[in-house]
This record gives structure tokens, sequence and C-alpha cells, in this order.
């Protein structure tokens, strides 16, 4: 799951709510945990928290699920120092956002990865999501960089399942959702798991609901899901993880820090979301 970074209402991180999450979400499921993703506030932290994040998620989490690091950017040179700070805290692999904005050509995405491989031995997982990041991984280019040992997966964020049909059927990477909406169809046509914003607040029915789509369990699966559609949808009215950090703190597990530009959820969209959260049983 990919895992929000608690802070304080003065925007500083709150190390101590950070763990608990951790703890949290182990006790409800969660078989993997990402710090310092997208949803993790990647963007506005700095590099020594960055690394902070990354080496407390590693001991908090003590071996007993992977941790998966962000180490995304849109500099080559500043991934690969992530990934080796990464790779230097015992993460399991990493995350690896698509370049944001400079909005490379397939083969500047190819060199980018290819040279993140070539300085880190860390597994890579890719992470397209072109609605936040201004370019798409193509399926012929993810084919071409999964003939590296180091690339092992993709979050596929497009909602698109004939894009995920298409990388299927191009490569053996595994496909991985990156959009919650979506994930349920995504596992239940062969993909491999789902990286979710949904799971923040309600990790064990995530957890239940990816176990019965990664069985084959059609019914069970679309049921589950079904009880997690409001989530799906609300954590969504604004950017994440605006929506995402406030169900947290009316959940009482953090407190109502983000930092900016991102705001607190504006007041009209709060009555939606906690009716989502009664309804997936979250309150």
């Amino acid at each position: 799951m990919a895992l929000v970074t608690p802070m304080k209402s003065d925007g500083e991180i709150d190390w101590v709510r950070f763990g608990d999450l951790i703890e949290w979400q182990i006790d409800q499921g969660t078989e993997a945990i990402i710090p310092v993703g997208t949803t993790g506030e990647s963007a506005t932290v700095s590099m020594k928290e960055h690394f902070s994040l990354v080496k407390s998620a590693v001991e908090a989490a003590a071996g007993r699920v992977p941790v998966i690091a962000g180490t995304g950017a849109n500099s080559t040179s500043e991934a690969i120092e992530l990934t080796k700070a990464a790779k230097n805290s015992r993460a399991d692999a990493c995350l690896l956002v698509t370049p944001y904005y400079n909005k490379p050509t397939q083969r500047g995405l190819f060199q980018h990865f290819s040279e993140i491989a070539r300085s880190v031995e860390l597994p890579q997982i890719l992470y397209n999501v072109p609605s936040r990041t201004g370019c798409d991984l193509l399926p012929e280019t993810i084919a071409h960089l999964n003939e590296s040992d180091l690339v092992i997966g993709i979050k596929e964020a497009t909602g698109d399942l004939e894009r995920a049909k298409a990388i299927m059927s191009t490569s053996d990477i595994k496909v991985y959702s990156g959009d919650d909406e979506t994930s349920c169809d995504l596992m239940l046509m062969g993909g491999s798991g789902t990286i979710s914003v949904t799971a923040n607040v309600a990790p064990m029915r995530v957890a239940k609901m990816s176990e019965a789509a990664l069985s084959g369990n059609f019914e069970l699966a679309k049921n589950l899901d079904s009880e997690l559609r409001g989530l799906h949808r609300d954590l969504f009215l604004e950017s994440n993880p605006i929506p995402v950090k406030w169900a947290l703190y009316e959940m009482g597990k953090i407190e109502n820090g983000i930092r900016l530009p991102m705001t607190e959820l504006a007041p009209e969209h709060h009555h939606l979301l906690r009716e989502s959260l009664l309804q997936a049983g979250a309150i």
C-alpha cells in the first residue's frame, strides 16, 4: 500500500504516528509498505527526510513485510541517489515514478530507468501515472525494460484495463494496479496486486478483496470491492493525498498536517468522504 506521511499541524513529520501507521497496516493484513511515494508527499519532503522515512519504515517493518521505497524523481541523478540510499537502508525494492513535468520521450524513459538499474542493484517497480506526470510509459517500452532482471513490476495507474492487458501480452512483468476503482478488475484478469491509496483507511478490507481477486473468487472479490466503492471515488475528491490524510485525521490516526502547496480538504467535501468511511466500516 502507498503510505501517507503523517505530519503535525505545523507540517513537521510525525515520526511516532508514522511508526504507528505501519504497525496498524501490518496488523490489518497489508503485505507490503511503500513509504515516500507520491501519496507520501515525496515532492515536498527534503532529501534528508526522504532518507529517514525509508530507514524508519524498514526499522518499523522489521522484516515482517517488504518495504518498497519510493525513489522516483524527474532527475535521473536524483533518482539514483534516492535509490542508493534506499538500498543502504535495506529496503526490499524501489518504486520509480516516471519523470514528471519535463516529458521525456520513450527513448529517454528507457535510458532513465536503465541507468538507475545499472547504478543500483535493487529490484525496481516502475510507476506510470500520466495524469499526474505528463508522460506515459508505453507497453512496448515496459517490455523492453523488463529485459533487465532488476525491473520486476509496474504500478499501472491509468485505470485503463485494455492498457493493462497490452502490458501483460507484451511481457511477463508483474502488473500492479495504481487505480483503486479498477484494481479489483485488474487483479481478476491476471494482475499481480494493487498499490492502494484506499488501503490507508481500510487496510483489512482491501487485503481481503485482493486475496479474493488474486485467487479468482470473482463473486467474493466483487462483493468486498462494492463496500469500498465510495472510498475509491471520494479519496480523489481533491488531489491525492489531500482526502486520504483528512480521512485518517477523521479516524484519529494522524494529525491534520499537510505541506504546501497541498492544503487541507475543503469543508464541502467532508460529508461525502465521511459517508464513504462509514459505508466501508472504517469509522
